[in-house]
């Protein structure tokens, strides 16, 4: 069955013409009509003119003429990207009063690489929780277990590629928005270096400040999925303000050293945590790669300082939008936000102050990742959790959700590449992953040892859901 193929390999039954776009369309919308209603992964569908680009595509491969790298594979898009002709509301009623004029770049270079896009997925309100909810559609659930969440931002987009709903497709993070829902659904998430991937057309736009944080990238079942779609996607942008024309540089493994972290600083995780940290870092052992503890000196203030860009400087910003009309925003939007207005406004000479901390902080960490170019970490402290559930228990103590996103968060201060892998279960069947963080740019030695440890764990088993 079409949806039970990794986009690799839907791909290339469709080069072979083994598989039609068409049928491969009809497959999808097949599964999205059983799956959907239970976990509510879209917020647009776009089945009528996905069917048409579906018809369009095939009539193309039987003219024998060349499609592009993602010709007829369904993927779909974080509605937080701009999709021409449709409103962008970002799980909000404040936004996206108007169709958008003009594709993101990201979404028109799928479509010019022969992508079928199916559809927007949800996400919550101001892309501003680990929860995906909202007044647009509702709730989006995991589909390892609908009592869970999905995680948040990229929600929606993380559970419909999970349940093989959609090939794969694009979301954003500014605070582990890529990576977290990509470990609570089994599936595979790069966040890159800024500029990377572009941002263009992303709604709020990523450009300074928040551009320091917030990127935009790819999300498959597998990492050799999203790295099919990192090709696509990577390069420059004059619309971009971070992008940079950086080439791609495929090394392979061989020179790699991966620096591991259990956790962070004194910060415990779950058992299940720990232990696939411990499982990749001996699968990438056997496979001959050197593999050392890795303690980062002088960042146990990141996460906070994160959350001084991330919550308490864009707050002003985000009360504006909702002054006079709180009643209509949703709790996803505004559960960070009233921690946020709890603590005092900063001065312009404190931004800067924050700013320069910033930049000596990492460089700092990239001196010590001279050697060590990959590290090898937790995503977050614990596997999905329950909807609206707040404190997790690990084996040392109960941990908040701000200490739980301590693995990924200093990683969006720091502007530097992160991947999640698939690696594990824990004892209840939840999904369980691993993340790669490298040094700026090096997006393509990430994506190799994430592929490495993907050879050597096996195929990944597909949710109950599904």
């Amino acid at each position: 069955m079409p949806v039970g193929l990794t986009l690799a390999q839907l791909r290339e039954r469709l080069r072979k013409r083994e598989l039609s776009p068409v049928e491969v369309v009809e497959a999808y919308w097949r599964q999205i009509g059983r799956v959907n209603p239970k976990i509510n992964g879209f917020v647009a569908p776009f089945e009528a003119e996905s069917r048409a680009a579906a018809r369009i595509a095939e009539e193309g491969s039987m003219r024998g003429e060349g499609g592009g790298a993602l010709h007829g594979i369904p993927v779909t898009v974080k509605d937080s990207f701009d999709v021409a002709g449709v409103p962008t509301r970002c799980g909000s009623r404040f936004w996206g009063l108007t169709p958008a004029s003009d594709d993101a770049t990201a979404v028109a270079r799928l479509r010019a690489a022969g992508a079928i896009v199916l559809g927007k997925t949800n996400c919550p309100e101001f892309l501003g929780n680990y929860e995906t909810d909202n007044y647009i559609v509702g709730r989006t659930n995991n589909p390892w277990d609908l009592e869970r969440t999905p995680g948040g931002s990229s929600g929606g987009e993380a559970a419909l590629i999970a349940a093989r709903c959609s090939a794969g497709g694009i979301g954003s993070d500014g605070g582990g928005s890529i990576r977290v829902p990509a470990h609570f659904c089994g599936i595979a998430g790069l966040k890159p270096t800024p500029g990377r991937c572009p941002a263009a057309g992303h709604v709020p736009a990523i450009n300074h400040p928040g551009g320091l944080l917030g990127v935009g990238g790819p999300m498959a079942r597998t990492v050799e999925d999203v790295k099919i779609l990192f090709e696509v996607l990577a390069g420059d942008d004059t619309e971009d303000p971070f992008s940079a024309p950086v080439p791609v540089d495929w090394k392979g493994t061989d020179e790699t050293r991966i620096g591991v972290m259990e956790q962070f600083y004194q910060v415990p995780v779950q058992s299940a945590v720990r232990e696939a940290v411990t499982k990749a870092a001996q699968l990438l052992a056997d496979a001959g790669i050197a593999v050392d503890e890795f303690r980062p000196g002088r960042m146990e203030r990141a996460p906070n300082l994160w959350w001084f860009f991330f919550g308490i400087l864009p707050a002003p910003f985000t009360r504006k939008v909702i002054e006079g009309r709180e009643a209509e925003a949703h709790w996803t939007g505004t559960e960070f936000l009233k921690r946020a207005l709890e603590e005092r406004q900063p001065t312009a000479s404190e931004v800067v102050e924050k700013l320069a901390l910033r930049d000596k902080m990492r460089a700092d960490l990239l001196r010590q990742m001279r050697n060590t170019p990959v590290l090898l970490l937790p995503v977050c402290g614990t596997v999905a959790f329950r909807h609206r559930e707040r404190r997790y228990v690990t084996p040392e103590k109960e941990i908040s959700q701000f200490e739980a996103m301590m693995p990924s968060t200093p990683f969006n201060l720091l502007g530097m590449p992160g991947l999640t892998v698939p690696m594990s279960r824990d004892a209840e069947g939840m999904p369980v992953g691993v993340q790669l963080v490298g040094r700026p740019w090096e997006e393509a030695r990430l994506l190799e040892v994430g592929m490495a440890i993907e050879k050597a764990r096996g195929e990944f088993p597909a949710p109950p859901v599904s």
